[in-house]
C-alpha cells in the first residue's frame, strides 16, 4: 500500500519545538538540541541553516516585489521596434539587445520544438534587418532558446521575464495587435 505524503507547515520552529518538548515531557532533549533535530528532519543541516535559508528567501521576495523598473531602458528598447512591433535594427548596447530579445522571445510558441529553418522563418517575420542567425544565436547564448549541440531542435526556454522585459512585452503587444489587424484588413 502506497503512502500519500501529508505536508506539514510550521510558522515558527521555536513555538513548534516548545510544544513538542512539552509533549515529550522529562524525556525531551534540551531546547536547542530538539530544534536542531527538527531542522535536520526537515532537510537542513541545523537550525542555523534553516534560519539562513528562510532569511534569504524573505530577502529575495522583498527584492522582487520592490524591483524598480528602468523606464529609460524600456524606452530605448522600444525605439528599436517599429509601429508593428518588429525589430528595426540590432541595438548597439548589450542591455538593450537583451531586452529586445525578450520582445522576440515572447513571440515564440512555448513547448514546441523547431528546426533551424523554422526558427529563422519566424524571426524574419519579427525583424527588419535580415539577420535571423544573429538573433537566434544570441537568444541561445542569453538562455532564451535551447538547441541540440548539432544545431537542431530549438525550444523556447520557459522562464519568468525580468520586470523591464514584462513592461516591454506589454508595450509591444499593442503594436503587434495592430499588425495582426492590418493583416486581416488586407486579406
Amino acid at each position: 500500500m502506497t503512502k500519500t505524503p501529508v505536508p506539514l507547515r510550521v510558522d515558527d520552529v521555536t513555538t513548534f519545538t516548545r510544544a513538542l518538548s512539552r509533549q515529550l515531557g522529562d524525556k525531551s532533549p534540551k531546547h536547542l538540541t530538539l530544534m536542531n533535530m527538527v531542522a535536520r528532519s526537515a532537510g537542513f543541516q541545523n537550525v542555523q541553516h534553516l534560519r539562513a535559508v528562510s532569511a534569504a528567501a524573505k530577502r529575495l521576495d522583498n527584492q522582487s516585489e520592490n524591483t524598480p523598473i528602468d523606464a529609460r531602458a524600456i524606452k530605448r528598447a522600444l525605439h528599436q521596434f517599429d509601429d508593428m512591433g518588429r525589430l528595426l535594427r540590432w541595438p548597439s548596447k548589450r542591455a538593450t539587445q537583451t531586452l529586445a530579445l525578450w520582445g522576440l522571445w515572447v513571440t515564440l510558441p512555448a513547448n514546441q520544438t523547431w528546426d533551424e529553418r523554422a526558427v529563422n522563418a519566424h524571426l524574419k517575420e519579427e525583424h527588419l534587418f535580415e539577420d535571423p542567425a544573429t538573433l537566434r544565436r544570441t537568444m541561445v547564448s542569453c538562455g532564451l532558446l535551447s538547441r541540440e549541440p548539432d544545431g537542431t531542435n530549438y525550444r523556447r526556454i520557459e522562464q519568468e521575464p525580468p520586470a523591464e522585459a514584462k513592461a516591454l512585452v506589454r508595450a509591444l503587444s499593442s503594436r503587434r495587435r495592430a499588425r495582426v489587424g492590418a493583416g486581416k484588413q488586407r486579406a
